[in-house]
């Protein structure tokens, strides 16, 4: 067989299967800024946290990333939502249909993991910055939703849009367990570089006081990793992580945020 007939029949292969190569999905280019939009970029037009519509709102101001939360219902359901409550209902302990009995205050339901993700993917510039919530009921249970989070992030094509952070280094060990190369970072400020790049890590995720002491920024670019810092909302500390050349800042103001880069340029 020709190399040419040998490329026209595993394309037709391709389509027929429904296959996509890894650079089929991956967006060519993402938004070249340190900003990551807190829950989505909510507060200032008065969006709820963690709706659609504040994810949308990340997107319109070109932020890098826009973090979310993920929860799970206890029929197995993954929900975004910041608290362990959502509108005074439990999560872990609700179904899926009961968190639905109550709405956001623009009208929207509580979003499925899905639901957000398929919103995500429909741009390219924007990463989904996905946090695993440890629940209180077991770390078995944390480990279930984090598989279940992972598979739906690969079952819909999203794996190039989504980097992972979590408190829990086991969630984030499992994450990296099943899909090596994912981009995880650790939220809880009490594990050092070395380890976080021992364990394939990609960063820190630390409150940005954490990093006040310590050699972190010329220690995390020797051992190639990133730096983030949350949650930033004053220009003061905001000026200081930028004079570090800290990768991203994670902020409910990230309006104030670009407007702040701006004048640095």
């Amino acid at each position: 067989m020709t190399n040419s007939i040998y490329a026209i029949t595993m394309a037709a292969l391709f389509t027929t299967i429904g296959f996509k190569s890894p650079e089929m999905e991956k967006p060519s280019t993402w938004n070249k800024n340190q900003v990551i939009a807190h829950r989505g970029a909510w507060k200032k037009k008065g969006l709820p946290e963690n709706s659609i519509a504040s994810l949308n709102e990340a997107i319109k101001l070109g932020c890098y990333g826009s973090e979310f939360d993920v929860h799970m219902t206890s029929d197995s359901v993954l929900v975004v939502n910041h608290d362990p409550d959502f509108l005074g209902l439990p999560i872990a302990t609700s179904t899926y249909a009961q968190l639905l009995e109550k709405k956001l205050s623009n009208g929207e339901h509580i979003p499925t993991l899905e639901a957000y993700l398929k919103a995500g993917k429909k741009q390219k510039k924007t990463k989904l910055i996905l946090e695993l919530k440890p629940a209180k009921v077991s770390g078995e249970r944390d480990l279930q939703m984090t598989r279940k989070a992972v598979a739906m992030v690969q079952q819909l094509g999203a794996t190039a849009w989504v980097d992972y952070i979590s408190f829990s280094y086991a969630i984030g060990e499992e994450v990296l367990a099943l899909q090596p190369g994912a981009k995880v970072a650790y939220l809880n400020g009490d594990a050092s570089l070395e380890r976080l790049k021992a364990s394939g890590f990609y960063g820190a995720d630390y409150h940005f006081s954490v990093y006040k002491t310590g050699d972190w920024f010329t220690k995390s670019k020797a051992l190639g990793l990133t730096l983030n810092a949350w949650t930033v909302n004053n220009a003061e500390e905001m000026n200081w992580l930028l004079d570090q050349d800290i990768e991203f800042i994670t902020t409910n103001e990230p309006e104030r945020l670009f407007e702040l880069l701006k004048t640095r340029k």
